[in-house]
């Protein structure tokens, strides 16, 4: 298992900051894919768990978000959009209540959640990689999250002994979620430093560094344990295949919504 992951972490990581450095339509367009994909292994979460699921609606749904986070990055005509996935999960729910579908009002929350947690959280892969210097934020949030991963991971396997969800993720530590914050802000304060060394990135000083590595590498293990939490619920291990070692995109994908909708904000707020 854990050659499996090394193995994909040497693949996917250089494929994922080649495309990110690359910008512009390349990352628009792998980001797009990536989520429709995140998209159809959700619905089979949903459906796993014995919900209906409209595919159409619920992919649909999240293409139309992005892509309209892709030709307006600053949010215009976004909320039009939100207004009418709200309208078409209602009447779809409405639609499933006349057919004697008893879990209806479940058919509206979960398609709009669907929706909107692919295409609204999911859309910050876009607005991030559009603002000044967004290749290289993109960049500095992946890898904050990979080494925050790789620190939780290691730090929990050796000195992990207080469980913080038993029930949910009982490999997951207390000494593991430290772990991972000590390494997330080490290297956010090394890249930070190397980049401005070099001139090729100087929008993010030692203290924003320490700042958005701390909020990146606390927060976004909540990401992983939500999806954890749906693949119980499911009684599936993985959300997908495609990635040896790390299951499919949701696996890997559910921290980096957050870190990437934390950077955004983040940036937004000191500048």
């Amino acid at each position: 298992m854990l050659k499996e992951r090394v193995f994909s972490a040497a693949v996917f990581v250089p494929l994922i900051l080649a495309i990110a450095y690359l910008g512009g339509i390349f990352s628009d367009i792998f980001f797009l894919a990536a989520l429709l994909i995140g998209a159809f292994e959700l619905c089979r979460l949903l459906r796993g768990m014995g919900y209906y699921v409209s595919e159409p609606l619920i992919i649909g749904g999240v293409a139309a978000l992005v892509l309209m986070r892709m030709i307006f990055p600053n949010f215009e005509y976004s909320d039009v959009m939100v207004v009418c996935l709200i309208v078409a999960s209602a009447i779809l729910s409405l639609v499933r209540y006349e057919r004697g579908d008893i879990q209806a009002s479940l058919t509206f929350a979960l398609h709009l959640a669907s929706t909107l947690y692919l295409g609204w959280l999911g859309g910050y892969f876009i607005s991030l990689a559009h603002v000044p210097q967004g290749n290289w934020w993109l960049i500095i949030t992946m890898i904050i999250v990979w080494f925050a991963d790789m620190g939780a991971y290691f730090i929990g396997r050796r000195f992990g002994r207080h469980k913080i969800t038993p029930r949910l993720s009982p490999n997951k530590s207390w000494e593991g979620y430290l772990g991972g914050i000590v390494f997330g802000v080490f290297v956010g304060i090394v890249l930070s430093l190397l980049l401005s060394r070099t001139g090729l990135f100087t929008g993010m000083s030692v203290v924003h560094s320490v700042m958005l590595s701390f909020l990146i590498s606390a927060i976004t293990i909540f990401g992983d344990v939500f999806i954890s939490m749906l693949k119980r619920v499911a009684g599936i291990k993985d959300s997908g295949r495609m990635i040896p070692g790390h299951g499919g995109i949701l696996d890997r994908f559910d921290t980096w919504i957050w870190a990437v909708t934390i950077s955004f904000y983040f940036l937004k707020l000191i500048s």
